[in-house]
């Protein structure tokens, strides 16, 4: 394959090189030809210049000009060239020169365009009328995109409908949100959308959105058909921006900002903790923790060493930290070559307050990025167009030498009490194998992290008209490549833990728990390479203003491999994919549409035999307001479209090991001889055991869809209702019979079985009020599942299978609130879960299946399922004059998600479990023996009695610690001004434009504790994680 990839490159190169003087000659010679110059201004509708408007001459390629800070511009055409006008936003125009040649100065008016996004969706063979599609598609404006983040991810959720997205952290470098489209629908080992950048897959994430050109995404099998095995999930288009023939233009962006600490739990002081763990211990009729003596040493802050009171959130962390993003790009070219190239920067620093004397390095977790982007157009002749791309960014990352977990769980663990920030003698301290944030931070050395990534594609597109009117081919070849470097040098001071008594001296008594541990380095590389061959053709033709006729045919091949192999052999195999694919269209007056599509694509993954799978998917669609009483009724309405779709996408991503149908033979010494087999000698017997009979993940998608465009472009709207079904979901099998002699080494098989529905809508209303321009948006996604087979043993506790519940469903007792008294224990089904006797004011658990006792066999399914059902946004854009104002809300629901562990469960480490502030200052259960008070025994308080220590009946997942995780956030604010020309042309700029934007400013929920997006997708939660920041940054635009 690699031969024929490099034959196929090659010969793009040498057609392309062999056509670029025949393309220079002919520039040239139509500009000798050239023998009338025109002038003109360029001005749009309020009578304002437009600057840097493009003026080419159509039938002259190669000759052009751009519009200048006054809208003027020169042109040396022939008598009978026609001028085509175009800038973005703007609709284009055709002028003839015949009708300005005498006209000096002549004005020429642009009209806005107000549904330039909402008309054209690029799709695999490029561009189509959305007017057109059968398909489930939607194409966002770039601007709604645009946020001040490193990451674009971010800005997906509640902007994109189809698009649920969680940000689960807000540390540098690991921002990145998740997203599904439409969520997740298999609990399979692939998930996640196809991402396509100019048509490879690639991702996203690092690409600044200065670079980009249009986003898309497509739904449904009729859209994601032609990608065979990898649109099974959902396909993401992303296309990045091609020059534009004229001057050069120069564009930059420079970004400063800080990153404010998103809401973390808070903590008691020393002195709340020592009187709760008092209280938790007399409640149970333990002793006391502290006597009274103790309790005025750390009220008053006698001893330091073996009483402190230190708040490591303050201690520790910044409140907040600086960002910087630039950006540079210039754009220019003839009609004949055109180029675009971008330079950008990104810089982001964490929380830690992580500067150290005793190190010469920062320990902070931090993030830098490069990104350079070259997209090159050449009209090779009339009929050949080739592309040149070439993108990629080096990233430096640093961290702490401890892992994010241990940072962290140490905020969770160490009380303000436990232990000092460093002993009065200069030790380091420790408490039952716990550090402090400190030495996580600045201690144990650093990472740094380097990583770079290359992306190449040249293509050659070819109009065959001379074959067949409308027929088009295009061939693309890319390479890519990725490499990251991780460098550790770990190193850890002596610890050492004090006794709580002090010598006859009144000296420390320490422990040494840990010896010294001298620098030492680590390293290790990773990397991957791709190779992608794609050639397609293409017809579009429409006959007698009637009949528009489509097809499309499109083979690719595509090879991944790792470039640090190891000792592996399998690992060092290259994955491949081969696909066929197909399209065919068809459309009666742009009323009645009708579509085919097929995908025959292979995988290695399956055995012979098994290695190809056809998927077929087909849709129809009628286009209402094309019908003559439409038109004649109600002219306002414009577009009024049903679509309809059905498909079946292929998956083979299975997870697991390569080739999982080749059995693997196992070395072993088991097989024993002798009278009494104490002889053994060594032989070999079946391993993982191989799954011959493997095919392919089915989604069967069906689609039903409504767009609507009213009052000429004003209200646009689309909705979309579906329904996905999964069949042979490649899983472990979790029912096997012992008889078999499989149960120890259980195959996988295609048995899992799931479906998910849902709908996804978004509308938008534009208008003018004098002066004023306004847009308001809102859309919103709900997606929600059933698994219907997961290879279950019959139980006849229904409950406790995972049929017919969600995917990802929340389970655990249902808790019947405190009990009140001894009565009320011993009346009430046993709660058989050891440890801490069961006392008045633990929760009390319902017996579900009626035995008489509470166990695990209670749990029962709870609530919704730990990633979000609902997502929706609803955003306003205002334009006055100079000054620009967006807001965007957007919120998720239908999550729900258990708070648990340290820092939750008051206690629950003993000395090493922190207390949440919430509990000292909520309503909980105190016994009136510590209280002096009958009334605070309240069965109904929002907080159990409390246990010094772990106590493994209220801790138990339970409604009681179940929380919703819905929210609404004030997710983004930007207020803008573009300074007048007047003033920018004297400094030589065309335009210049400064802001301020806001992200993540608010946040309402019914969970207080911390954002409730952070440690987002995980089932247990308590709140040990870097928080998700708020974000306030200012910025100018310039252009030349």
């Amino acid at each position: 394959m690699n031969k024929y990839i490099k034959t196929v490159f090659t010969l793009l190169v040498v057609f392309a090189l062999w056509n670029i003087p025949m393309q220079l000659y002919a520039q040239q010679s139509q500009k000798e030809n050239s023998s009338l110059e025109i002038q003109g201004i360029i001005k749009d509708e309020t009578g304002n210049p437009v600057i840097g408007a493009t003026i080419i001459a159509k039938n002259q390629p190669g000759l052009g000009a751009t519009s200048n800070m006054d809208g003027q511009f020169k042109l040396k055409v022939t008598e009978y060239d026609v001028l085509v006008i175009s800038y973005i936003g703007y609709v284009t125009q055709e002028l003839p020169v015949i009708r300005i040649r005498n006209k000096k100065g002549a004005i020429i008016i642009l009209k806005e365009d107000n549904q330039v996004i909402e008309e054209v969706v690029i799709t695999a063979s490029g561009s189509q009328q959305k007017k057109t599609l059968t398909g489930a598609y939607t194409t966002i404006d770039i601007a709604q995109l645009k946020s001040p983040g490193a990451n674009l991810t971010n800005s997906l959720a509640g902007v994109v409908p189809g698009i649920i997205a969680i940000q689960s952290s807000g540390e540098p470098g690991a921002d990145m949100s998740e997203f599904w489209i439409r969520g997740i629908s298999t609990f399979g080992a692939n998930q996640g959308a196809l991402v396509l950048v100019d048509g490879v897959e690639r991702s996203f994430n690092e690409i600044p959105v200065e670079d980009i050109e249009s986003f898309s995404v497509l739904k449904d099998a009729s859209a994601t058909a032609i990608y065979g095995q990898r649109g099974a999930n959902g396909v993401v288009l992303v296309t990045t921006k091609q020059g534009v023939p004229g001057k050069v233009k120069i564009s930059a962006k420079v970004q400063a900002g800080i990153d404010a600490r998103g809401k973390m739990p808070d903590y008691v002081d020393a002195i709340t903790y020592a009187q709760m763990a008092n209280e938790a211990s007399i409640g149970r009729y333990e002793l006391p923790r502290y006597t009274r003596e103790e309790l005025d040493i750390i009220a008053n802050n006698m001893d330091p060493d073996l009483y402190p009171n230190v708040n490591w959130r303050e201690l520790m962390l910044k409140k907040v930290s600086p960002k910087y993003i630039a950006n540079i790009n210039l754009t220019g070219g003839g009609t004949n070559v055109t180029y675009y190239v971008s330079l950008g920067y990104t810089s982001q620093d964490g929380i830690y307050k992580s500067k150290s004397s005793e190190n010469k390095y920062d320990t902070n977790t931090t993030y830098e990025r490069f990104n350079y982007r070259a997209n090159v157009n050449m009209n090779i002749t009339k009929s050949t167009l080739v592309r040149v791309g070439l993108g990629g960014y080096l990233i430096n990352r640093t961290q702490p030498g401890s892992t994010g977990s241990d940072i962290w769980g140490s905020f969770s663990q160490l009380t303000a009490l436990s232990i000092p920030r460093r002993y009065s003698t200069g030790h380091e301290p420790s408490i039952g194998g716990v550090q402090t944030p400190e030495y996580h931070m600045t201690k144990t050395g650093y990472k740094t992290i380097w990583q770079n990534k290359m992306e190449t594609n040249i293509s050659l597109e070819q109009d065959l008209d001379f074959i067949a009117k409308g027929l088009k081919f295009k061939g693309t070849f890319a390479f890519d490549t990725y490499n990251n470097n991780e460098v550790k040098r770990i190193k850890t001071p002596e610890l050492w833990e004090a006794e709580k008594v002090r010598d006859a001296n009144g000296n420390l008594v320490l422990r040494k728990v840990r010896d010294i541990s001298l620098m030492a380095q680590e390293s290790s590389t990773t990397g991957t390479k791709r190779y992608y061959t794609e050639a397609y053709l293409n017809y579009s033709r429409l006959f007698n203003q009637k009949h528009r006729f489509g097809a499309f045919a499109m083979v690719y091949m595509q090879e991944m491999s790792d470039t640090n192999l190891g000792t592996d052999i399998i690992a060092s195999i290259p994955k491949r994919n081969l696909a066929y694919s197909g399209r065919f269209t068809y459309a009666f007056k742009d009323r009645y549409l009708v579509e085919a599509n097929w995908g025959y694509t292979g995988s290695e993954n399956f055995e012979k035999g098994k290695q190809f799978g056809f998927f077929p998917a087909f849709s129809a669609g009628w286009v209402i307001s094309e019908e003559p009483l439409v038109k004649k009724v109600a002219p306002w309405i414009e577009t009024l479209k049903v679509r309809a779709s059905y498909g079946e996408v292929g998956n083979d991503v299975i997870g697991g090991r390569r080739f999982p149908y080749i059995g693997l033979v196992n070395e072993s010494s088991q097989y024993a001889f002798g009278e009494f087999g104490t002889n053994t000698i060594k032989g070999y017997r079946n391993g993982t055991i191989g799954t011959p009979n493997l095919t392919w993940e089915v989604a069967k998608k069906y689609n039903l869809g409504f767009d609507i465009n009213l009052f000429d472009g004003k209200f646009t709207g689309s909705i979309d209702f579906y329904k996905d079904k999964r069949d042979d979901i490649f899983m472990t099998r979790n029912h096997m019979p012992e008889t078999t002699g499989l149960a120890d080494k259980v195959p996988m098989a295609n048995v899992g079985k799931m479906e998910s529905k849902g709908f996804d809508w978004n509308a938008a209303y534009s208008d003018r009020i004098g002066q004023v321009r306004f847009t308001v948006r809102a859309n919103m996604t709900y997606q929600n599942t059933e698994i219907i087979d997961k290879d279950e043993a019959a139980n006849e506790l229904w409950y406790k299978m995972e049929r017919g519940f969600r995917s990802g469903q929340t389970r655990g007792l249902i808790a019947l609130g405190l009990f009140k008294d001894e009565e009320d224990i011993r009346s009430s089904p046993v709660q058989e879960f050891g440890g801490k006797e069961v006392l008045p004011g633990d929760i009390k658990y319902k017996d579900v299946n009626g035995d008489g006792k509470i166990n695990d066999d209670d749990e029962v399914p709870l609530g919704y399922k730990i990633h979000p059902g609902v997502q929706y946004g609803a955003g306003l854009s205002v334009n006055w004059k100079n000054f620009d104002l967006s807001v965007l809300f957007q919120g998720s629901g239908k999550c729900d998600f258990f708070i648990a562990g340290n820092g939750i469960h008051p206690f629950n480490g003993g000395a090493t479990g922190n207390v949440l502030q919430l509990v000292a200052d909520a309503n909980r259960w105190i016994p009136k023996e510590v209280s002096g008070n009958p009334a605070t025994e309240n069965p109904n308080a929002t907080w159990p009695r409390l246990t010094y220590g772990k106590n493994d009946n209220n801790n138990r997942k339970s409604t009681f610690w179940l929380q919703n995780g819905r929210y609404i956030r004030f997710k983004n604010l930007e207020l803008s001004y573009n300074v007048p020309t007047a003033l920018t042309r004297k400094f030589f700029m065309s335009n210049m434009r400064i802001g301020f934007v806001g992200e993540n400013l608010f946040t309402w929920s019914p969970f207080k504790l911390w954002d409730p997006e952070t440690e987002s997708g995980t089932r247990e939660r308590n709140g040990s994680a870097y928080p998700i920041n708020r974000t306030y940054t200012c910025y100018v635009k310039f252009d030349f």
